[in-house]
């Protein structure tokens, strides 16, 4: 009897270099998506098709793999289940198949052999489809009947095993849209700069160390125009230049971390009302090559997740050896009390930055208050830096591929670059960098001081969000530069950790709903820089929901 040559399609997500993306199909009232690469080939007979089939007319026939590892999985025991499963299309391990085969079945048999989980099997004739092995991505096509909007094709975890070199496997993560990835386009949030770029042929560092971690990409996620930063309102909806992937992360359970940056805020304040956690690392402890840069002295990597254990694992892939793991640098919360005593720490004592900096200024200071000595050195930083790095050649670009035209960018990174070139003197970055040096040498001698034996000698607590409603359904004045200083400008200026602990929610009643309903309260800790392992502990870190509550 002649064998016909079949493919075995995985239900993960599965990259290509031909035209095809793959398949969606609705098994059992589930919608699954049947990557266009195969993943091994099996020979099967006419009959074992005709059988799995069912008689239907179809090219993709489900198929579910087992491993056995106990060795009791005998003849009979077989038997007895394709009975019950109603099947005469199966794969036994290697092991089985002789002895099977001796007793009159007839069974398939894999040239490779593949994971357990759930596949399909293709089984027109021809030349089957190859993924892409040089390490690119091509764009997961996938839709369900009845979504208005784009979907996504979320690979199922069955087909993945952690280990020791692998970490993160099978974990999700979603990838703010202003790393690059080899083989699809970047947009940072602009449909102009979108269209005009190629795909990019290089995965950023950041983004590569996740994946050899053994994380699953699962797609682009939106960020405001350029990562500039911008407040919702009744007309406008983006909110931080992480915006979406702070709401993904929030609203989807399939999405187990997403991968964003932070300049001035964005790691941190999603975190802050999404319900997640969130840290911004120590500057520089991971490159940020291959990457959109807004202000390089500013820029960092960081995740957002609801898992803290599982935060902890990705961080240290993502920074590599840079985390150690000694804990005594552990920096737990979820209230005070139990911080104080995971920490063996003293009482908390109450501290104002502007008044110790008043008591011990700088002499590089020149006798400035605090908030005047640091009010445009955030604004300088990020105006200045992105418009020479970023902003000249992509205009350029963009006019010499259209006739001198200059693109649409939206209202708030316009008036920053302008700021930053109509405002302030050409150089007005130097001084703005002498003067973050100045804070950051002060804090790390005066608040916030190293340690040898703990690594962080202390930690400073602030709250990140009291729970206080901030309505969308309002207008508020036009945007302007982000002058001034506070609290969450600490870390980027410092160069110090800051990471965002949600500790509870609080219920207020909703002008909108006219129903009592929940805000987060969370609260941010900074410790020196370079301490950034955050270990978890039982009773002190829980595992957050996604939806409008958190627990």
């Amino acid at each position: 009897m002649v064998k016909g040559l079949l493919r075995l399609l995985a239900l993960a997500a599965a990259t290509s270099t031909t035209v095809s993306s793959g398949q969606t199909l609705v098994v059992n009232g589930i919608n699954d998506y049947a990557a266009p690469g195969f993943v091994t080939a099996i020979s099967a007979t006419a009959d074992m098709l005709t059988s799995a089939s069912r008689g239907s007319d179809i090219d993709l026939i489900p198929l579910t793999v087992m491993v056995d590892s106990s060795s009791q999985f005998t003849t009979d025991v077989f038997g007895h289940f394709t009975h019950r499963v109603r099947t005469k299309l199966s794969m036994p391990a290697r092991a089985y198949t002789s002895s099977i085969q001796s007793q009159g079945y007839n069974f398939t048999g894999w040239r490779t052999a593949v994971p357990a989980g759930s596949y399909f099997i293709f089984s027109s004739t021809g030349e089957g489809l190859k993924p892409n092995t040089d390490g690119s991505y091509s764009i997961l096509s996938a839709a369900i009947p009845g979504a208005q909007n784009l979907t996504i094709g979320v690979p199922s975890k069955l087909y993945y095993t952690k280990t020791a070199g692998k970490p993160l496997a099978g974990i999700r993560v979603g990838i703010k849209d202003i790393y690059d990835i080899a083989g699809i386009k970047t947009s940072c949030g602009n449909r102009a700069y979108y269209n005009l770029y190629p795909p990019r042929t290089v995965t950023g560092t950041a983004v590569q160390r996740l994946i050899d971690a053994g994380a699953i990409i699962i797609g682009k996620m939106k960020t405001s125009q350029f990562a500039n930063g911008e407040t919702a309102t009744a007309d406008w909806d983006p909110s931080t230049s992480s915006s979406g992937p702070g709401a993904g992360i929030g609203a989807y359970d399939w999405l187990d971390i997403r991968l964003g940056s932070d300049t001035g805020g964005s790691i941190r304040g999603p975190p802050e009302v999404n319900g997640c956690f969130g840290n911004r690392p120590s500057h520089g402890l991971v490159p940020l090559d291959h990457v959109m840069p807004l202000s390089p002295n500013l820029d960092t990597a960081g995740f957002r997740t609801r898992d803290p254990y599982l935060w902890h694992e990705a961080a240290k892939a993502l920074s590599l050896t840079s985390i150690t793991d000694n804990g005594a640098d552990a920096i737990l919360v979820d209230f005070l009390s139990k911080l104080q005593t995971f920490l063996g720490a003293p009482t908390p004592t109450p501290i104002n930055l502007s008044a110790l900096w008043s008591a011990n200024a700088p002499a590089a200071g020149g006798g400035a208050s605090l908030s005047t000595y640091l009010g445009i050195v955030y604004p300088v930083l990020i105006s200045q830096q992105q418009y020479s790095l970023f902003t000249l050649p992509f205009c350029a670009d963009y006019a010499a591929a259209h006739q001198g035209r200059r693109p649409f960018i939206d209202p708030v990174p316009l008036i920053r670059w302008a700021f930053g070139q109509n405002n302030i003197s050409a150089d007005a970055s130097v001084q703005a960098l002498q003067n973050k040096t100045v804070f950051m040498d002060w804090f790390a001698s005066k608040v916030v001081l190293p340690s040898e034996e703990t690594c962080s000698d202390s930690v400073l607590i602030y709250v990140g969000s009291d729970g206080s409603p901030n309505y969308r359904n309002e207008y508020f004045s036009a945007p302007g530069p982000p002058t001034g200083f506070g609290l969450s400008r600490v870390s980027p200026l410092s160069e110090v950790p800051d990471f965002v602990f949600p500790i509870g929610q609080a219920a207020y009643n909703s002008t909108i709903t006219l129903k009592e309903e929940y805000l987060l309260v969370a609260i941010d800790i900074i410790a020196a820089k370079g301490c950034d392992e955050a270990l978890t502990m039982a009773g002190i870190l829980k595992i957050l929901k996604t939806g409008s509550v958190m627990y």
